[in-house]
């Protein structure tokens, strides 16, 4: 594939912006031997085999990605939207080329899998693979995702047995149950669903008499949140990591 079409479907521009990107000695490319410093190229069209491709743009390195998958620790006061309506959208932690990513469809860039609230922190998924993002985000597939939730009120066995057995929310009478309810202390409690409505955790929390204080989502499927990505950053997923969120 020619390096300005690289460029393009990684999300660095228009093929006339990637292809001036390259002549104007902004872009390198890393040799088959990983270890060498990457070599300037100038020629836009130049062949290259673009699977495990690394190189560097405008000082950056990246690697080639024929899908984008990757994890961000979402931080409170933001809101999983492109428009968001009060605070700050997920998308401005993510560098442009992840946003700008071109698919077939009239939408751009990775989307999130599902959404948080604006005060809900932890694991939230991003991709630009259609079929990914409905495998993680349907109800009919039933992903675990756990959330740490720390209550107003002491918990008890009886809010933990309703909510295992299913509480009733106001917008639909069928009951919806936790997949899993640990106590961890007092006030805080690991929850598990399979899936997810508008406010669900809070609403669940209300209906057994309790309310949220904070919320964490700490794993999705086998995949937990890394200790050491901090709020606000964000990372590919590995091929470990993609091999936890299988069925």
């Amino acid at each position: 594939m020619q390096l300005q079409d690289i460029l393009y479907s990684q999300g660095f521009g228009t093929r006339r912006v990637c292809a001036g990107l390259v002549q104007q000695g902004l872009v390198e490319v890393y040799t088959a031997k990983q270890d060498e410093a990457p070599v300037l190229i100038t020629e836009s069209a130049m062949d290259f085999d673009e699977e495990g491709l690394r190189f560097r743009v405008q000082g950056v390195d990246w690697a080639y990605h024929r899908l984008g998958y990757v994890m961000l620790h979402k931080p409170a006061g933001t809101e999983c939207s492109q428009k968001p309506s009060t605070y700050p959208s997920i998308y401005t932690l993510l560098p442009a080329p992840l946003r700008q990513r071109p698919q077939k469809s009239a939408v751009q860039g990775v989307q999130a899998v599902g959404r948080l609230d604006q005060d809900t922190t932890g694991l939230l998924l991003l991709s630009d693979d259609g079929q990914f993002i409905h495998r993680m985000s349907s109800p009919k597939k039933h992903v675990p995702k756990v959330y740490e939730v720390t209550t107003k009120h002491p918990l008890d066995d009886k809010q933990v047995s309703r909510l295992l057995a299913g509480v009733v929310l106001d917008d639909d009478p069928k009951p919806v149950a936790a997949a899993a309810c640990e106590v961890v202390s007092s006030h805080h409690l690991s929850l598990t669903l399979t899936a997810g409505k508008y406010h669900q955790v809070k609403r669940m929390l209300a209906a057994v008499g309790n309310r949220v204080e904070g919320l964490h989502r700490s794993r999705i499927g086998a995949l937990g949140l890394p200790e050491d990505l901090l709020p606000g950053q964000w990372r590919w997923l590995s091929a470990d990591d993609l091999a936890k969120l299988k069925p």
